[in-house]
């Protein structure tokens, strides 16, 4: 008995499923995760061998890295940028959320015809609507601004976040809120102390897709401002770029420092994501 309890138990191994699958995701992850190891390198490569075929320099070389900082306009860029995301994630929560309540707890007539048009500004792309944002914003003396960028931002990403805050809102009872009401809340206070709370992972994916989608514009950035310490990284990085010269280890520098806010802000709430996203598809 004792000899018998004393023996290891024999392990169990993993279905061939999951190994098949476990080697799968892995070999994505590494697919995935092989441009930015590129950028590393090349940013770690002394300005010489640059243009080496070999893929591992002699030596590693990180004073890109700083003097990315100092040869450029790349910490203004940055904080612009900062300011575009946050201010257009800003201005699309304070309408969005309104407009998301009203169409998620009010049957109006016209709802459909609204919420269809709402996914109908989705269709239009920034490229295609650059030379009129461009007379608009000029006749507004706007141009040139961050002020420009987040208005801009703001208008292309609100008919996501309406669409993302209404489904979420409408899965919400509205028992809760009629509860909250006879206790002595009014509309407003039932919707901050009850409502909002519980949806928050639908708000949580309204921020990150408004704030990458504005951290990551480009083609707007680059008609709609033309001074270098007021245009955002994206057009920061492009600038690097010169017409008889380009300095990879400079642009891959800042761009890997571009990539960092970003995994920062989905690392921090991408718990909330998949909850936010599936929103509305269970009823």
């Amino acid at each position: 008995m004792t000899t018998a309890a004393r023996l290891p138990r024999p392990t169990r191994r993993p279905p061939a499923r999951t190994v098949l699958v476990t080697t799968v995701a892995w070999a994505l992850a590494a697919l995935f995760l092989l441009p930015y190891l590129e950028m590393l390198v090349t940013a770690a490569r002394p300005a010489g061998q640059l243009r080496d075929n070999a893929y591992l320099p002699s030596h590693f070389d990180l004073s890109a890295f700083t003097k990315v900082w100092t040869d450029t306009t790349l910490g203004q860029n940055l904080t612009n940028s900062l300011l575009i995301a946050a201010g257009a994630t800003l201005l699309v929560l304070v309408v969005a959320l309104p407009a998301a309540y009203y169409t998620a707890r009010v049957s109006f007539r016209g709802r459909k015809a609204f919420l269809l048009l709402v996914l109908v500004t989705q269709m239009f792309q920034p490229t295609a609507l650059q030379v009129g944002l461009y007379r608009e914003f000029s006749t507004l003396n706007l141009l040139d601004t961050v002020t420009v960028l987040v208005i801009a931002n703001a208008a292309f990403n609100l008919a996501f976040a309406i669409w993302i805050l209404s489904a979420y809102i409408g899965s919400i009872p509205i028992e809760l809120e009629e509860a909250a009401m006879i206790d002595g809340n009014n509309r407003i206070g039932a919707l901050f102390r009850v409502t909002l709370p519980l949806a928050l992972p639908g708000v949580v994916t309204a921020v990150i897709f408004t704030f990458i989608s504005a951290w990551n514009e480009f083609i707007m950035g680059l008609t709609l401002t033309n001074t270098p310490d007021r245009q955002p990284l994206t057009v920061g990085i492009n600038n690097m770029i010169g017409a008889y010269s380009v300095q990879w280890n400079y642009v891959f520098a800042a761009s890997l420092v571009a990539i960092v806010p970003v995994i920062v802000l989905f690392a921090t709430i991408e718990r909330h994501v998949v909850s936010g996203l599936t929103a509305g598809s269970v009823k």
